[in-house]
């Protein structure tokens, strides 16, 4: 069983992830953001039409090209490369991000539950069966065993019936989108035995009430 606590102590001692923000492609840049410690802001909206801070401009050919904040957080580190020609995927900005309550359960989660994973790139879908029992009582509810048919792929305008592979237990988090295609070996459900039911729901509750958000 996963040391929950010592996890949660890992997390605590380093509440943050650093995101590098690199050259699209190569070109002259401008950094607009000049100095460390400023604040900025990743996309935003319904429809995540806002988009994050600008943190910068690359100028390709004279078609300068925006460099948006890909997530909330703190520029710790600004390459010197303003007005300097830079290849693609150099490193310009290093973002420190911190992490909110529900992006600490969602990285517990992935480590506490039995992930099923897919098991070649396509688009999937739960079989109606399944699909019905979701919609009707939410995943939940629904328990998965071995050998159960659960999942269709659709590839190449195939379908495949692919069964489930892994311990027993109810479907506690969802990780897939039906309309959108998965890679192969990304987590499709993250599946928890009745018997650790009480222990996640537990550190969930204490993450909830402990874990303080920055600002």
């Amino acid at each position: 069983m996963l040391n929950i606590k010592n996890l949660l102590h890992e997390l605590k001692e380093a509440p943050y992830e650093e995101i590098s923000v690199k050259a699209p492609h190569c070109g002259i840049v401008e950094t607009i953001i000049q100095e460390t410690g400023t604040r900025v802001h990743g996309v935003s909206g319904t429809w995540k039409e806002n988009p994050g801070t600008l943190l910068g401009t690359i100028n390709r050919e004279h078609n300068k090209k925006p460099i948006y904040a890909p997530q909330n957080g703190m520029i710790v580190e600004i390459a010197d490369v303003h007005n300097a020609f830079v290849e693609a995927g150099t490193p310009i900005f290093r973002i420190r991000h911190f992490l909110t309550k529900d992006e600490v359960i969602q990285r517990i989660l992935k480590q506490a539950l039995h992930l099923f994973r897919a098991p070649e790139k396509g688009k999937y879908y739960f079989s109606p069966e399944i699909d019905t029992k979701i919609k009707a009582k939410g995943c939940r509810s629904v328990v998965v065993r071995p050998g159960d048919d659960i999942f269709i792929l659709s590839r190449m305008k195939r379908e495949t019936s692919i069964p489930y592979q892994g311990q027993e237990g109810f479907i506690y988090t969802i990780y897939f989108e039906p309309s959108k295609s998965v890679n192969s070996n990304e987590p499709l459900i993250g599946v928890c035995p009745q018997q650790e039911l009480p222990s996640i729901r537990e550190v969930v509750a204490r993450i909830q009430s402990e874990w303080e958000e920055e600002e």
